[in-house]
């Protein structure tokens, strides 16, 4: 699997396209852990304790890959 950087990229460049294992790896990376999972929702919770929740399908959908992109300032 590519790196963290390479998946950001990605990310940035064609935000319809990203699985949802590439979205983890990046959480993890930024800190973030996978708190709980509901159903079809995952909740990630970093150490300042902001939640992110995500629909766990593949491909995600861009808003979800955005809301990562804004959390972790890129």
């Amino acid at each position: 699997m590519a790196s963290a950087g390479k998946l950001i990229e990605k990310m940035q460049n064609q935000p319809h396209g990203i699985r949802m294992a590439e979205a983890d790896k990046v959480l993890r990376h930024y800190g973030y852990r996978l708190d709980r999972q509901n159903g079809s929702h995952r909740q990630y919770i970093n150490k300042f304790g902001d939640v992110i929740t995500i629909k766990d399908e593949d491909p995600l959908k861009a808003v979800y890959v955005r809301s990562i992109l804004s959390r972790i300032g890129k």
